[in-house]
């Protein structure tokens, strides 16, 4: 996430900025819907919507760009280890104001549903192929069609899978990135690993440390960095939820111990020759703070 955005709850507040929002998206992503952004549908979304819906806006300097509901049958605090630990949720709409659009505020928004709730459901109008090609590309796959009884259009339902929640330690030496390469695999990753049941994510690197490496960190002396969403290398196109850290000691002395075949120390271009898809995010990120070199 760009280090301008955030994604805070709703307030009621927002509701002029966030109905203006929705208006302008609204009527850009369904031009074949008579009416659409103003009238009945405005006031159900002011009355309706905003106040029974689980709401996220997406915040650049101050300012709203973006909306996301949420409907959840049920509590999910995202802490599992395969996602969030809820019955999922379908998202009831998303739309990002139109001068904003391609800034990365829709797929924040979608992450971070994902990390609270799991996996998620929604619909699209099939005449809206900007939004159908997004949620492709966010690796939503289709379940199945309905007509809608209010406007006669057709609606694909689409649907994805919890993201596999992991934890990442960013270490470098000499402006080289530690990676680490499991048994029987060629692709490297950041030391770490997923959850265990009960376990902070602080706590889950703070055990995949010492396991796979024999480091003793403290889970008290880990920093989170960042959290990288991208797609988990050799799972069949499912999606990565990566919260990682940088702190502990500088000076180690790693022992490769169960499934950890070896470790080493990669520049950008030997990271990106052989690691997961993730460490590209982690690479460009590290480049930008001056940390490795481009």
């Amino acid at each position: 996430m760009s280090s301008e955005m955030i994604i805070r709850r709703y307030r009621p507040s927002d509701q002029d900025v966030v109905t203006d929002l929705w208006s302008r998206a609204a009527r850009q992503a369904h031009p074949f819907l008579d009416g659409e952004g103003a009238g009945e549908r405005a006031r159900l979304l002011r009355e309706v919507d905003l106040v029974r819906a689980e709401n996220w806006v997406a915040e650049r300097k101050g300012s709203v760009i973006g909306l996301l509901g949420l409907r959840v049958d049920g509590p999910g605090d995202g802490d599992g280890p395969e996602g969030g630990n809820g019955p999922g949720a379908e998202v009831g709409g998303l739309f990002v104001a139109p001068d904003a659009q391609g800034g990365g505020a829709g797929r924040e928004l979608l992450e971070h549903a994902a990390a609270l709730h799991g996996a998620l459901t929604l619909e699209v109008f099939e005449g809206n192929a900007r939004g159908r090609r997004f949620c492709a590309y966010l690796g939503f796959t289709e379940r199945g069609r309905r007509t809608d009884e209010e406007t006669g259009h057709l609606l694909i339902t689409l649907e994805r899978a919890a993201p596999l929640k992991s934890v990442g330690w960013l270490h470098l030496r000499e402006g080289r990135l530690l990676s680490v390469r499991t048994r029987g695999n060629d692709t490297f990753y950041l030391p770490g690993g997923k959850y265990e049941p009960g376990e902070t994510a602080r706590e889950a690197l703070s055990r995949e440390l010492g396991e796979e490496l024999g480091l003793v960190v403290p889970a008290e002396e880990l920093s989170e960095a960042c959290v990288i969403h991208d797609v988990a290398h050799g799972k069949n196109g499912r999606r990565l939820h990566m919260t990682c850290f940088t702190g502990g000691p500088q000076d180690i002395a790693p022992v490769p111990g169960r499934e950890i075949a070896e470790y080493a120390w990669f520049d950008r271009q030997e990271a990106r020759e052989r690691c997961a898809p993730a460490h590209a995010q982690v690479v460009d990120r590290l480049v930008a703070q001056g940390r490795m070199r481009g």
